[in-house]
C-alpha cells in the first residue's frame, strides 16, 4: 500500500517542524514547503530515516506564483495539509510599511485559502483527508494586536465554516490555536517576551500531541494547554469591552501588527 502524504508549510522550525517530525514517525511521506531551501534540505536529511520519502519545495507563500506551484502539488492529492506558515511583526499598524502588511496578509490568509482550496477536491474524491490550519489564541481574544490577530481570527472562522460544509464527507478541517510556544516566532517578529511568566509557555511537542488527539476526536477549534483553555473561556464570558481592556493590560495588545 502507498504511504499517506502530509504537506506541511513552514516546517523548518517551531510548530511546523514538530508536525513534520510527528508525521515522519507515523510513517507518512512528506512534502515540505518553506522559503529557505538550505534549511529544508537539512530537515529532509534528518527525517529521511523515519519518513518514507521527503520532497522539498522551496517557495515564498507571499508570492502568487509560488502559491500556485504548491497548489498544483496539492491537486495531485495528499492525505494531510498543515497550513503552518505565518508571521507577525512588531510595531504599530500605522507605522508599518504597507508592503509588509500585504505580505503578512498573503502568507497568513491568502496562502491558507488557496492551498486549502487546492487540496479539498482530491480529499473529497477519496472520502478522507485532514486540513490543519495553525491559527492562534490571539484570534480568539479581542484587542490582541491588529493585523496578526485579525488574520488568525479569519483562519478560525474559515476553518469552522469549512468544517460545517464538509460534515459527512470524511474530510476534516481544524484550527489549532496555540498561545506562547517556545519557537523562533517571537524573536523573528522582534517582540520582547521577557515579561511573559514561565507558566504561560508551551512546548512544541505538547502542542502537536494535544492537537492531534483533539483532531482524532473531531474537535474543530483546538486550544492547547489548560492555561489557555481557561484564558479563552474567561475572555469569552466577559463583556467584549472588558476583555479588550484586560488584553491591553495583561496580554500585550499594543506594539504588534
Amino acid at each position: 500500500m502507498p504511504r499517506p502524504v502530509a504537506l506541511i508549510t513552514g516546517p523548518t522550525s517551531g510548530i511546523g517542524a514538530g508536525y513534520a517530525r510527528r508525521y515522519a514517525r507515523d510513517g507518512y511521506d512528506l512534502v515540505l514547503v518553506a522559503r529557505d531551501g538550505h534549511r529544508l534540505e537539512q530537515l529532509a536529511g534528518e527525517l529521511k530515516s523515519e519518513a518514507g520519502s521527503v520532497e522539498i519545495m522551496p517557495a515564498d507563500l507571499a508570492q502568487a506564483g509560488d502559491r500556485d506551484k504548491v497548489a498544483e502539488r496539492l491537486a495531485d492529492g495528499v492525505q494531510v495539509l498543515v497550513n503552518n506558515a505565518g508571521f507577525g511583526m512588531s510595531g504599530e499598524f500605522w507605522a508599518t510599511d504597507p508592503a509588509d502588511l500585504q505580505r503578512q496578509l498573503d502568507v497568513n490568509v491568502a496562502a491558507v485559502m488557496h492551498l486549502t482550496r487546492a487540496a479539498l477536491p482530491a480529499m473529497r474524491d477519496a472520502g478522507t483527508g485532514t486540513v490543519i490550519n495553525i491559527a492562534s489564541v490571539a484570534g480568539l481574544l479581542p484587542g490582541r494586536g491588529s493585523t496578526y490577530s485579525a488574520s488568525k481570527a479569519w483562519v478560525i472562522s474559515f476553518s469552522e465554516g469549512l468544517a460545517n460544509s464538509l460534515q459527512g464527507s470524511g474530510v476534516g478541517v481544524h484550527a489549532v490555536c496555540p498561545g506562547y510556544v517556545h519557537t523562533e516566532f517571537h524573536s523573528r517578529a522582534g517582540l520582547d517576551m521577557a515579561q511573559v511568566p514561565s507558566f504561560m509557555w508551551l512546548e512544541v511537542d505538547d502542542v502537536v500531541r494535544e492537537s492531534l488527539a483533539d483532531i482524532a476526536r473531531g474537535k474543530v477549534v483546538i486550544v492547547p494547554g489548560t492555561q489557555y483553555k481557561f484564558l479563552v473561556a474567561t475572555g469569552r464570558a466577559m463583556p467584549r469591552r472588558l476583555a479588550m481592556l484586560f488584553t491591553k493590560r495583561f496580554g500585550g495588545g499594543r506594539g504588534r501588527t
